[in-house]
């Protein structure tokens, strides 16, 4: 009489040693998994509406938000306060989904070689974050945030703000043609810096401080 000590079937062995089954089951799983925990989110008020207060950009922010990410400030800065004590008590009111249905792509980040910027709307002067960005020592002695000192002599390029905003408009910002029409007059002559300054004073000023 013959004993026969495999297993027969579908085994956990068998998927371990098939490179190719535990490779397909891992895909499924991990598929399986997040459509279960970002699906639901699609049909979320909470996620998907915008608070109270809060507004798509105007053009000058809008381009200074371009401009934000062409020059890498989130590498360093976050703009998402988690719902703890110690976030609230330095940063203000923990964000909150409805704030950044306008953000494409939002900028939450989890790095923080500087402070999250998620409540500086307001915080400070437009001419505090000028000298801030021209050189960041003048104001905050031991930053090491490099300084952006040529913001202060380029011009935006007013040219395509309306083409922005209209690509916007097609996932969901409610922008009027109203607005694209006038966003390059309301752009033209302004620089960089400007921009900038016009997006951080933006930032988190709907809920407060």
């Amino acid at each position: 009489m013959s004993t026969n000590n495999k297993k027969a079937g579908f085994t956990h062995e068998k998927v371990e040693t098939s490179n190719f089954l535990l490779i397909v089951l891992t895909f499924l799983v991990v598929a399986v998994g997040g459509l279960v925990e970002i699906v639901p989110l699609f049909f979320q008020k909470s996620t998907t509406e915008p608070i109270a207060g809060v507004k798509p950009y105007e053009p000058l922010p809008l381009l200074g938000r371009d401009v934000y990410i062409r020059e890498g400030c989130y590498n360093c800065h976050s703009q998402m306060i988690r719902p703890f004590r110690a976030e609230t008590m330095r940063y203000g009111h923990y964000s909150v989904a409805g704030e950044f249905v306008y953000d494409h792509p939002f900028q939450w980040g989890s790095k923080r070689t500087g402070p999250d910027l998620h409540r500086v709307g307001g915080l400070y002067s437009d001419e505090w974050h000028r000298i801030h960005l021209v050189n960041p020592r003048d104001v905050v002695p031991e930053s090491i945030m490099p300084a952006y000192p040529w913001l202060e002599n380029t011009v935006v390029d007013h040219t395509v703000v309306a083409q922005r905003m209209s690509a916007l408009r097609k996932v969901g910002v409610p922008y009027t043609d109203e607005e694209i029409a006038g966003a390059e007059e309301a752009v033209k002559g302004k620089t960089e810096m400007d921009a900038v300054i016009a997006y951080l004073q933006g930032l988190g000023t709907a809920l407060p401080k």
